[in-house]
């Protein structure tokens, strides 16, 4: 494009001179036509000066003096014309040889900011190449580590097989052991449950003469001693036993625990151990059919019986009122086993989970017990 506006201008400057040389030949040639003429005219008028006056009529050498005036004058306002066009062209021609020279200055600033951009895109292409070779040499050296790490993986991969393999074996071994080690827990277990059950029941037995008085108020120890307290308990409820058999023989009574806790609310227990286990068995029997009462404040006369057994006769406690209400005449009978009276049968349930077992069969049962809510109660409480 360049190269083509350059050619552009010198056919402008050429064309220019081009004019101003044809506008001079035409000059010469128009002044030389009428001085030729004019010499012509002269020529042949002194050379046959009267040969012609005498043969061309007057006239026509008047029209043609006219013809020549009006060929001048035409002649001149041709070139006058030819002058101006000229001119206007010349205006022209400089006024496109000037923008083209502003197009020219427009294309060299272009050029000279595409060349510094170029630069700017060589020294961009440049630092591109670097940061790629370093990027390069970073990739390398970064697979040659993992390849490093692949090869110590693959080595500590190895060693842990050998490892698992040899953990395998003895955990086999351990397993043999562990089997044999459970199966002399199980063992350890049914022992230790036999000789639990067994320790249960012989201090169950050991308290097989004992009484549990409940609820009876620690004010009348300050006034009199539990010996009398329980005689006169005696005397109150059932006088009968004292008719029969006079005063009741007692080998010890005391209150347990033995130590007043402050904070307890409710009085101690009483323990009780008659000598006499018939003379027991007839008071029992007798608490069991009526409520005893001692200077008008009622309490409850028990077995006395091992903590173990009584937290599992406590656990049955809801179920039993609640079955007391449906008028199923539950008991708990000994050491902690619930029994019912139901369609004239007598159902008997060691643990609570055999009570829910039969209460879930039994669809008029199960909406009456709520054993789960019952004994997550129960155990609140106890806690």
């Amino acid at each position: 494009m360049r190269g083509a506006r350059a050619q552009t201008n010198t056919g402008s400057k050429e064309g220019v001179n081009l004019s101003k040389q044809q506008k001079k030949k035409k000059e010469t040639t128009i002044d030389s036509f009428c001085t030729g003429n004019e010499q012509r005219v002269n020529e042949t008028d002194g050379e046959g000066s009267a040969k012609k006056k005498s043969e061309i009529p007057a006239n026509w050498i008047q029209a043609l003096e006219e013809l020549k005036m009006q060929f001048k004058i035409q002649l001149r306002e041709a070139e006058d014309n030819w002058e101006k066009n000229l001119k206007t062209k010349i205006s022209h021609l400089e006024t496109e040889a000037l923008e083209l020279k502003q197009e020219n200055s427009v294309l060299k600033a272009k050029i000279n900011q595409l060349e510094n951009e170029a630069k700017e895109m060589k020294d961009e292409a440049k630092q591109m190449k670097d940061e790629v070779k370093k990027m390069k040499d970073d990739l390398q050296r970064k697979s040659d580590q993992k390849e490093k790490d692949n090869q110590k993986t693959k080595d500590e991969i190895q060693s842990l097989r050998t490892r698992i393999q040899q953990l395998e074996s003895s955990d086999l071994t351990r397993q043999q052991d562990t089997i044999k080690q459970n199966q002399k827990n199980e063992k350890l277990e049914e022992n230790m449950k036999h000789l639990i059950h067994k320790t249960e029941d012989i201090e169950n037995l050991s308290r097989r003469d004992n009484l549990r008085i409940i609820d009876l108020p620690e004010d009348h120890d300050k006034r009199k001693s539990l010996d009398i307290i329980l005689q006169e308990i005696i005397k109150e409820n059932c006088p009968d036993i004292l008719e029969q058999e006079g005063k009741v023989e007692i080998g010890r009574i005391h209150r347990s625990p033995p130590v007043l806790n402050p904070q307890l609310t409710t009085p101690r227990n009483v323990m009780t151990k008659f000598n006499n286990y018939q003379t027991k068995g007839k008071i029992l029997q007798a608490a069991k059919k009526k409520s005893f009462r001692y200077h008008g404040t009622t309490v409850r006369i028990m077995q006395d019986l091992a903590a173990s057994t009584l937290r599992k006769r406590k656990a049955w406690n809801m179920i039993f009122w609640k079955a007391r209400e449906l008028g199923l005449q539950p008991r708990i009978n000994y050491p902690a086993k619930l029994t019912i009276f139901l369609q004239r049968k007598v159902w008997s349930f060691n643990k609570i989970e055999e009570f829910q077992e039969f209460v879930k069969k039994r669809s008029d049962l199960n909406r009456k017990f709520d054993v789960q809510a019952q004994n997550s109660r129960e155990s609140s409480k106890g806690n």
